[in-house]
């Protein structure tokens, strides 16, 4: 049996390993998909502290190094479901077996919603398209760049652009945006973002890297801009309904959590993107990590009093 089972190999599931494992815990991690989770896929991550900069693949490469070294027991499973037996005795269920543990970490994350195109140009991702401006919009500084969306995350990536780009096209699918009239507020007064209005970004257009987006008008016209870098903010999407019968969520699949991340279900905790809070950065995945690492630990502590 282990002692903490962590669901998610990201930056927050392998920094609650890190912090477990620094606690004498015996800890396995089951990762879905690949380990690194989101920033693996950035290309350069330069707003972490004291780390000038990084590949987001690097980044994560150095956390696993880490905590194998500690002694992490890592196994590529989607999990399935979580099922609690008794206090401090719970089974994870995975697509091919299942694991005992004495308390368990939920760090799944989210995805971002994909950009369906044409072509479906997945290889351009971390080659000019992208799906984070905070992470990757300062390596297009005084370029032109355009962004694909119409509500506050879109906003908030085509403010911030605006302060280094020289220009933002903002592609939106209608003729209204769905934010905060504040956000739009604050756009409408940038002299270089342009708001392209109903237009629907149908292709990538690009060898190595992106060169173009292709897409209609709201007359329906075909058009091509020739453009380095596009940032997508169509929405994320938890995947958190396995968890369902151990934590709450809300209406859109958060897992419900404050600071402490500690769910409603005792010794199930949860780190990172897949629970409620309102900023979602490399940085506030780590920290949750650390503080849902360091509260199993003290769970299973009161399980010896």
């Amino acid at each position: 049996m282990y002692d903490i089972i962590i669901i998610g190999a990201g930056a927050a599931g392998m920094t609650s390993a890190l912090y477990a494992l620094r606690n004498g815990k015996k800890v396995l991690v089951l990762e879905g998909e690949s380990l690194g989770g989101q920033i693996a896929t950035s290309p350069r991550l330069e707003n972490f502290p004291s780390v000038k900069s990084i590949s987001g693949e690097q980044f994560a490469d150095n956390l696993y190094e880490q905590i194998d070294a500690l002694g992490a027991e890592v196994e590529i499973e989607r999990v399935t479901g979580i099922e609690k037996r008794g206090e401090g005795d719970f089974l994870v269920r995975t697509e091919y077996g299942a694991y005992e543990g004495r308390s368990v970490v939920i760090a799944a994350g989210v995805r971002h919603k994909h950009l369906k195109t044409k072509h479906d140009r997945e290889d351009l991702l971390g080659k000019g398209v992208y799906y984070c401006a905070v992470c990757d919009g300062p390596f297009y500084k005084g370029r032109e760049v355009a962004v694909v969306g119409d509500a506050n995350s879109a906003l908030q990536y085509a403010l911030l652009l605006s302060g280094y780009c020289t220009k933002v096209y903002m592609y939106t699918l209608f003729d209204k945006f769905f934010g905060d009239e504040s956000l739009v507020k604050a756009l409408r007064a940038k002299e270089n973002i342009e708001v392209c209005p109903e237009t629907n970004v149908v292709d990538f257009i690009g060898e190595n890297e992106l060169e173009a987006v292709e897409y209609t008008d709201k007359d329906g016209k075909l058009c091509r801009r020739e453009i380095p870098a596009v940032f997508i903010a169509i929405g994320q999407v938890p995947d958190n309904a396995a968890f369902a019968n151990v934590a709450d969520l809300d209406e859109a699949g958060y897992i419900v959590a404050d600071e402490s991340c500690k769910t409603r279900t005792p010794g199930v905790f949860v780190a990172g993107d897949c629970r409620t809070k309102a900023v979602r950065q490399v940085s506030t995945a780590v920290s949750d990590g650390a503080i849902a690492a360091t509260n199993a630990s003290l769970y299973l502590e009161s399980l010896k009093a």
